[in-house]
């Protein structure tokens, strides 16, 4: 499950990362939950990428109101393509969702223990994400899910799932929209290599949805 995460790097960071030219300006932020909007980049009509603000939790268009948006804020790897509330969206509708950083809690003696995972030396990266549009009564809204999968040997720790982490690699791939291949498209939602990822022991304050500072991502002893 990803159920909290970061994007704490500057939008220029962001426009390098992933190849982009304009877009909003992303404001920082260290303890990004579930219904709030959320950086993605997906391609434009015009066959360039773009950079948008998505509500993560994926609402199907088919949904009768918004609150089915709260139980859709991930999808899994091995049902995604049979999933009703996901199957259409990834044939045509997959987008990078960006990030710096992830939150996983782990049972100790002391209680849930939070733990920040990021690259190793940190540095925004994507998850592989899918987007819809609901056609609510005052207006369209666009949504997001991030697809996870099982945890490499790092992450087995920590939990049992963890995101899908797309290397650079395969952004085109995924974000291709003539690409139709269920089997090439699930072949990328695979667990990312787990020496290229670290944990951080960070304190409880990220606890609490309503904290958003620097002090979420600060390791502790």
């Amino acid at each position: 499950m990803c159920g909290r995460f970061s994007l704490g790097v500057p939008t220029e960071a962001l426009q390098e990362q992933f190849q982009l030219f304009g877009g909003p300006v992303v404001v920082p932020r260290y303890n990004i939950a579930p219904t709030q909007p959320v950086a993605a980049v997906r391609m434009a009509a015009g066959g360039e990428r773009e950079l948008v603000m998505l509500r993560w939790g994926l609402i199907p268009s088919w949904a009768k109101d918004m609150a089915m948006g709260a139980r859709m804020i991930n999808a899994r790897a091995e049902t995604v393509a049979e999933k009703p509330s996901f199957r259409s969206a990834l044939k045509s509708r997959r987008c990078l969702i960006a990030a710096d950083g992830f939150y996983e809690w782990r049972k100790e003696e002391s209680g849930k223990q939070p733990y920040f995972i990021r690259l190793r030396g940190g540095g925004p990266f994507a998850f592989a994400g899918l987007w819809e549009t609901w056609k609510g009564p005052e207006g369209p809204i666009e949504s997001c899910t991030i697809i996870t999968t099982e945890a490499n040997e790092m992450m087995r720790e920590l939990h049992h799932r963890m995101p899908v982490i797309l290397p650079p690699e395969d952004y085109s791939r995924w974000l291709k929209p003539d690409e139709t291949d269920r089997e090439v498209l699930l072949g990328l939602l695979r667990p990312f290599a787990s020496g290229e990822l670290e944990a951080l022991r960070v304190s409880t304050h990220v606890n609490s949805p309503a904290h958003d500072d620097p002090r979420c991502i600060a390791p502790v002893a």
